[in-house]
């Protein structure tokens, strides 16, 4: 084998030992310096939405660049305001709702984290409540709101204030009172192994922070830009929260974060309150909302829809003694399986070319390019279910 990975001593050891250097995609494939190819079914986790190399996306980086690719935030572009009006126009903030552009999903937390200690300090509250098994970032701020010990532990002390309860309706009820300043929810807890919330959570959570005079802060950093099957994954509860996070998706392979605020939290940053040199390029906007056009006029929100309910049956279709069962939404879908042995799993869907992954040691973690279609998903079987068969052929 090449070098490939050469650069393991260059880097820190932040991911452990790279799995393979990859040098280029194209669609929904990737190949690395070996020139082996790849069925890329985790998009850069949930980030390329359009797949890989995507004309339109190319020329998008490319016509942008030409022409404007930073300036700092003492001036806005076109770029800048034309995205941040789509996306109070999609996620239905309107006129009144105003947008804070970030590099990432952990900023855009950042930013919505700051408008909840702004919130609640206007208010008298100091608590923020968020839940067990929640994934926000790992920023300390957010890594504040993130429940998972590993995550936490060897960095605390953490921002205080912040309180975890499990992600029931019962502990909701229980817990927000009226000394909270905000809740923090994922859709979908992607990190904990793709489980999604029910509606009753996510419309009784609305119910009580407008009754208690919180904030309803939604993370959608990996189920948001028609990841799960709608724009938003909150839109299938029928509400609207008071803030929402983005990113991944919405590049479609660019840095690129959203705190979008709806009134009355859409007035209270002032200025100096927050800021970032990068977030809001006119270079990483105009490729965003090149991303979006190109969903809505591809129709790959529906495609997510429909896809992702195609993936599920026919998992479920083959009966395999290693699955037992497919949770999530979308194109967001966690494979659950009847031994913890789902590290051995993507390791061997890797050799064999599939490129997939593990959030919990029973889940495989299935978050490919929206624009599947037939073609990917009968690769995706013949790969996924061989290597199911290695591991079952392994286990004594």
């Amino acid at each position: 084998m090449s070098d490939v990975l050469a650069g393991s001593d260059l880097l820190t050891n932040s991911y452990g030992e790279s799995f393979a250097q990859l040098v280029r995609g194209e669609g929904c494939h990737v190949w690395d310096v070996d020139g082996k190819r790849y069925l890329d079914f985790l998009s850069g986790i949930a980030v390329n939405a359009l797949g890989h190399a995507h004309p339109a996306f190319v020329a998008a980086v490319c016509e942008q660049a030409a022409t404007l690719a930073h300036v700092s935030n003492f001036f806005v572009t076109p770029p800048q305001l034309k995205l941040a009006n789509t996306l109070l126009r999609l996620s239905g903030a309107g006129e009144d709702g105003r947008v804070f552009f970030a590099n990432s999903g952990a900023e855009a937390n950042e930013a919505a984290l700051k408008l909840a200690r702004l919130h609640g300090q206007a208010q008298g509250k100091s608590t923020i409540l968020a839940l067990g098994g929640g994934f926000h970032g790992r920023t300390m701020g957010a890594l504040a709101l993130t429940s998972n010990p590993k995550y936490r532990e060897p960095f605390e002390p953490l921002p205080g204030g912040i309180e975890h309860i499990d992600p029931t309706v019962e502990a909701l009820e229980s817990a927000l009172d009226d000394t909270i300043a905000a809740l923090f929810v994922e859709p979908i807890q992607g990190e904990v192994g793709v489980k999604p919330l029910s509606e009753e959570f996510l419309v009784r959570a609305r119910e009580l922070t407008a009754e208690r005079g919180a904030l309803l802060v939604i993370d959608e950093v990996q189920t948001g830009i028609g990841r799960a099957g709608g724009w938003f994954g909150f839109q299938a509860a029928g509400i609207l929260p008071d803030v929402v996070t983005l990113a991944k998706g919405l590049g479609g392979g660019v840095p690129i974060g959203a705190c979008i605020a709806y009134e009355p939290a859409a007035s209270l940053f002032y200025p100096g309150s927050h800021g970032t040199t990068f977030g809001g390029n006119p270079l990483s906007c105009h490729v965003a909302q090149t991303v979006l056009d190109v969903i809505a006029s591809d129709n790959l929100v529906e495609n997510a829809r429909v896809r992702g309910e195609q993936l599920t049956a026919a998992i479920l279709e083959r009966s395999h003694p290693l699955i037992r069962g497919v949770r999530g939404k979308g194109l967001l879908l966690g494979v659950l399986l009847t031994e913890d042995v789902a590290p051995a799993l993507v390791a061997a869907a890797r050799e064999l070319g599939l490129i997939i992954n593990s959030p919990a040691p029973n889940v495989v973690r299935i978050a490919p390019p929206l624009i599947i279609g037939d073609e990917e998903i009968e690769e995706f079987l013949t790969l996924f279910f061989a290597a199911a068969d290695r591991i079952v052929g392994d286990t004594p």
